[in-house]
């Protein structure tokens, strides 16, 4: 057969606005990319080799003086070109840059003084004695050099499709390196100082049935994953109780030179048709996800790849080398506030329906109930106590801009204190 490509790449330009100033993206993802005709000139269209299907993707993130993070992935679903094997290739680094010391005392010394004469905390702290000062006084212009977060990973990965239990079926294998380099960084309870090293290995069992990747009509998704580290500890003979009781620097520094983990998650979805219309089918998709993060030793927990879990789920400004999970109807790392979330669970039921099903657009609205929770130990996990949330959103699919939607959500539930409330989360990416 004589095929000709259909133009499926990707560009995207995001600017926004928070609390450290004005923050952009720019992202280039090529779909049919060809990294053996690098050198062949023929092959090019635009200024790219293509032809294999192969994607790279490079981006960058950055509001200049708080952060920065750049990346670049590389992913040949036909690795050999024999097999439907697979072999992706990933890199980033990224730079944050903590807040004077001073402007936070300023900020809560100017909430405890005004809440002692306005005669109620929570009134202060909705008022404007802590928005004000929060906002208005130049937050943006706090920055502290002295305290920095940067970290550098790589990692390869190779995956095969299974012919059993049935063709739904792949595993993926992955190494990975990670280096944590810290200078005053004390938004970490754990650790501030010095610079931290993580070797891992990830396994990952995956099936996938579904029809449709852009408007799933039936099928469903399953992924069950675990990330190890070398179990240093377990074959060490330092005393990592005596280091993790010392408030020596170097003690911590030593205890966090090499980061010890292990970490598994599941994530499903499924798809039911709720009518038998093919163009406008109505679908009921539900969805369970848990997360848990476990230590060979109680004295040496890591103090990264914790989960964030709150908001949109989109990682948009500190999360202090965590993983951000979102739960809609409550603000980002709400139900994680110090970012030190070692289990979390989320279920969710969404009912969507369509209103434009083309190949140039798609966009379909949805009603969803959703709940959660996260805990800072395995030993508190209870996947029953949930905090729920209830809204309706919509999503539009764009060929050269990819998905983005909007939602609303009400939290029922009391979060520190106060209840979720009415949220607006926006969505750029795939979802999962």
């Amino acid at each position: 057969y004589n095929l000709e490509s259909k133009a499926n790449d990707q560009i995207e330009f995001s600017a926004g606005w928070g609390q450290t100033g004005v923050i952009g993206k720019l992202s280039l993802k090529f779909t049919n990319f060809s990294i053996k005709n690098l050198l062949n000139p023929k092959s090019f269209k635009g200024i790219i080799p293509q032809g294999d299907g192969q994607t790279f993707t490079i981006s960058a993130q950055t509001n200049a003086r708080y952060y920065q993070q750049y990346s670049i992935s590389f992913y040949d679903p036909w690795f050999g070109g024999k097999r439907p094997n697979s072999f992706q290739f990933s890199a980033y680094y990224s730079r944050q840059t903590g807040i004077e010391s001073s402007f936070l005392s300023r900020s809560y010394n100017s909430l405890y003084n005004n809440s002692l004469y306005g005669g109620y905390w929570g009134n202060s702290y909705l008022g404007n004695s802590y928005y004000d000062d929060y906002y208005q006084n130049a937050y943006e212009n706090a920055l502290d050099p002295n305290k920095s977060l940067q970290m550098i990973g790589v990692s390869f990965g190779f995956g095969k499709r299974l012919e059993w239990p049935d063709d739904y079926f792949t595993f993926m294998a992955e190494l990975g390196y990670q280096a944590y380099i810290l200078k005053n960084w004390e938004y970490l309870y754990y650790m501030q100082n010095g610079t931290s090293h993580s070797f891992t290995l990830g396994l990952t069992l995956g099936r996938s049935s579904i029809d449709n990747p852009i408007y799933t009509r039936r099928g469903s998704q399953f992924t069950l994953s675990a990330q190890f580290t070398p179990p240093y500890s377990l074959f060490s003979k330092k005393d990592y109780k005596s280091l993790y009781e010392s408030s020596s620097r170097a003690d911590r520094e030593e205890l966090y030179r090499w980061i010890e983990y292990y970490k598994i998650k599941f994530k499903s979805r499924v798809y039911t048709p709720l009518n038998n219309s093919e163009k406008y089918t109505l679908v009921l998709m539900g969805r369970a996800d848990f997360g848990l993060l476990g230590s060979y030793n109680k004295y040496k927990q890591t103090p990264f790849e914790t989960f964030h879990v709150g908001g949109d789920g989109m990682t948009g400004s500190y999360t202090y080398a965590t993983e951000t999970i979102g739960l809609r109807g409550y603000d980002n790392g709400d139900l994680t506030p110090y970012s030190d979330g070692r289990a979390y669970t989320r279920f969710s039921m969404e009912l969507h329906f369509p209103f434009l099903l083309q190949p140039s657009s798609t966009i379909y609205g949805l009603a969803f109930v959703e709940g959660g929770n996260a805990w800072t130990s395995l030993e508190n996990f209870n996947p029953f106590s949930l905090k729920r949330s209830a809204g309706v959103g919509v999503r539009i699919f764009l060929p050269m801009i990819g998905l983005m939607g909007i939602d609303w959500a009400y939290g029922f539930d009391k979060v520190q204190g106060e209840k979720g409330g009415g949220h607006f989360h926006f969505i750029l990416g795939q979802e999962f």
